[in-house]
């Protein structure tokens, strides 16, 4: 009985997590457009920089959103329209289009996303991400990025969000 019981503990607690890894909010846009997001999961942490990302979608587009940390100020910013290159573990590198730039939280939080191609969806449905080089503009030349850190949080995001939309 005892055995029962630990068994059915433990399938609670291993099925909760799964259930969690596909925890998706939402918010409305200022221009009404509703869009989908999970949280988003550090990739690269020092004492001097950082870089948080995940993916977002409208239900047509996907997009990978990062938020580096230093970020330039509002006017510096808006500058960064570069493509974001990223090297995913099948050892090719994607370039993804500049999409938005966007400040959020009173300016606290600096947010750029990239569009990922249709074309590109299987890819980063299957392959972690490895390293990503950003041109931030108006601070440094070009940043680039070695992930140590959850680096299958793209794959894992992509695949609850593609998932949920077979259902």
């Amino acid at each position: 009985m005892e055995m029962k019981i630990v068994v059915l503990f433990l399938f609670f607690v291993f099925n909760a997590k799964g259930v969690a890894q596909c925890e998706i909010k939402n918010r409305v846009q200022a221009d009404g457009s509703m869009i989908y997001y999970f949280e988003p999961a550090a990739f690269y942490t020092t004492k001097s920089k950082s870089l948080k990302i995940n993916i977002v979608t409208d239900k047509e587009h996907y997009f990978v959103a990062l938020q580096p940390t230093p970020f330039p100020d509002k006017k510096e910013g808006k500058k960064i329209k570069d493509d974001l290159i990223i090297l995913l573990a099948d050892n090719k590198t994607y370039k993804l289009a500049h999409y938005d730039t966007q400040y959020r939280r009173n300016d606290s939080i600096m947010q750029v996303l990239y569009l990922i191609d249709d074309k590109d969806l299987d890819a980063f449905s299957n392959y972690e991400a490895v390293s990503a080089d950003i041109n931030m503009q108006g601070t440094e030349f070009v940043r680039s990025y070695n992930f140590k850190l959850h680096k299958n949080a793209i794959v894992e995001q992509l695949k609850c969000f593609l998932k949920k939309e077979e259902n």
